[in-house]
């Protein structure tokens, strides 16, 4: 949200399809062409509220909710949104000050104006939900509204990346009168000011969304109304596409069911793929609560057998790549230490780490994964994790498994020793691949607070406007995760929009946040 050298290129490859001849411009008098469209995805929100959701509920709020600061399509730089400008006044980066844009309302027509926004954020902190995003904002001091249009954020430290967190879906802006200042909003109900307003939700089956006619903002809608289809599981969501039920599909689809997408006869079905370039990561979490995980030579052991080829070969079929580090390719900063250190997986390696620590029986744990959220591969994905470890003789493990909501409890309550997870950048920044991870209340929900990184490396990093200028703190940090094994990155996957033949806009639908935006898809014409 700020100028730098260098941009990020999460999502600038994006592969585009090609549009077929005779596919003309929308027309507002066609009503074929403007009908619903409507969405499958397997991630299905865990509350309407943005104050405890920092999860794949963002894909609902990006399209209903309004922030300060957005990332259109293709940029990794923040632009207005609700804001009409904003600028740090300070050259220490610790006051940020946005002006708004005038006359704006919320879908119950009060106005969004500047202590609007103060009261949506305070609420975040004041709520201090365990699985909300208030783990973003920790360098937010205290905010002042001057004016009904301006408000200026007091950051307790310097903090280049602040404007990145106004351009995420946990600054969402929400309406005071219908949102608790110190609690969370019950119900199936969004009072927002997005591109759509919400008509009706039901948990677990869909949303449906209507274009909102006062909206202004950057998002340039193509559509009038979209509906959101949750499916539990991916066949289900890929079956109802080939049978015309839904026009497009996003999270959750699995390597067999991507490859199978891209034959000849879904071809003759209706059914185009687009692929794009992803910063999309999978990892185990460690929790030292844990008596054997808390010995490192256990974690370092796992490190040293787990084989990452195998693993992405034989479950994800090329449309992933083996991961060493929690910042991935094609973000600032990326390097290799988990290889650097342990280098390819070696049993001998992984046993003489055990021996040497004087733990010589097989050591015994559970892995635990979410059954709902990340698609139908988890499971094939534990099962070989599980294989790789039983078979080294060294581990005896047990999978267990919940559905996100349940899941989601439990590994906060720290009652996982061994757990897996996706990252979805909550901004394009190197920033976010760390910082989410370190702290007493992080993202996982099991405190890790190296002391280089939270007291030295982070506040050094983001004290450059210039991001790419913090390059040795982020490889520094790096180098701290591969020699703790607190987390343990395993892959880096591609991102995949299905969708109907008629339907455009898939090749743009994706922000460098790996958010759907709705409001992209359109109808061909002249089909």
């Amino acid at each position: 949200m700020f100028n730098r050298t260098r941009c990020l290129q999460i999502t600038a490859a994006l592969a585009s399809i090609s549009l077929l001849a005779g596919c003309g411009l929308l027309s507002e008098d066609d009503g074929d062409e403007m009908k619903r469209i409507v969405v499958g995805t397997t991630s299905t929100p865990s509350t309407l509220d943005p104050a405890a959701a920092w999860d794949g509920s963002w894909e609902l709020y990006r399209n209903v909710y309004q922030t300060l600061l957005a990332f259109p399509t293709g940029s990794s730089k923040p632009q207005p949104d609700a804001a009409q400008s904003c600028e740090f006044t300070d050259a220490a980066s610790q006051a940020y000050r946005c002006t708004l844009r005038k006359g704006l309302k919320f879908s119950n027509g009060e106005p969004l104006d500047a202590n609007a926004v103060k009261y949506s954020l305070d609420r975040i902190k004041t709520i201090g939900s365990n699985v909300g995003p208030k783990g973003l904002f920790g360098t937010l001091d205290k905010i002042e509204t001057p004016d009904p249009l301006t408000v200026v954020f007091h950051l307790n430290t310097s903090d280049a990346t602040f404007p990145y967190v106004l351009g995420s879906p946990a600054a969402s802006l929400v309406a005071p009168k219908d949102y608790p200042a110190d609690k969370v909003r019950e119900g199936d109900k969004i009072t927002g000011s997005g591109p759509y307003v919400l008509d009706s939700y039901k948990d677990g089956a869909e949303a449906v969304l209507t274009g909102n006619t006062t909206y202004t903002g950057f998002a340039n809608r193509k559509n009038k109304a979209v509906t959101i289809r949750y499916f539990a599981d991916s066949p289900k969501m890929i079956a109802a596409l080939k049978a015309k039920e839904i026009d497009a599909t996003y999270r959750g689809l699995s390597a067999p069911e991507i490859t199978d997408l891209q034959t000849p006869a879904s071809h003759a079905l209706g059914v185009q793929v687009v692929e794009n370039v992803g910063a999309e990561i999978r990892y185990l979490v460690f929790n030292p609560k844990d008596p054997q995980v808390a010995k490192l030579p256990v974690r370092q052991a796992i490190a040293q057998i787990v084989d990452r080829g195998a693993l992405v070969s034989k479950v994800y079929q090329g449309t992933a790549e083996p991961l060493y580090s929690m910042v991935p390719k094609g973000v600032v900063g990326h390097k290799t230490p988990f290889y650097d250190k342990y280098g390819g997986a070696d049993v001998a390696k992984a046993k003489k780490i055990l021996r040497d620590a004087g733990i010589t029986q097989p050591v015994e744990l559970t892995f635990w994964y979410t059954t709902d959220r990340y698609g139908s591969s988890t499971a094939d994905e534990f099962t070989e994790l599980k294989r790789q470890l039983d078979e080294s003789q060294l581990f005896r493990i047990t999978l267990r498994s919940q559905p996100w909501k349940t899941f989601q409890t439990g590994y906060k309550s720290g009652e996982y020793p061994v757990f897996g997870r996706g990252w979805f950048p909550d901004f394009p920044d190197p920033d976010n691949f760390i910082a989410p991870f370190v702290g007493k209340e992080n993202a996982v929900g099991t405190p890790y607070e190296p002391a280089e990184i939270v007291n030295d490396l982070l506040p050094k990093s983001r004290r450059e406007g210039d991001r790419s200028a913090g390059v040795q703190e982020f490889e520094q940090a790096q180098k701290i995760f591969a020699d703790d094994v607190r987390l343990l990155p395993l892959w880096q996957g591609k991102l995949y929009v299905a969708a109907r033949e008629d339907i455009a806009g898939a090749e743009r639908a994706l922000d460098p946040q790996t958010v759907m935006q709705m409001w992209e898809f359109y109808r061909k014409t002249s089909w």
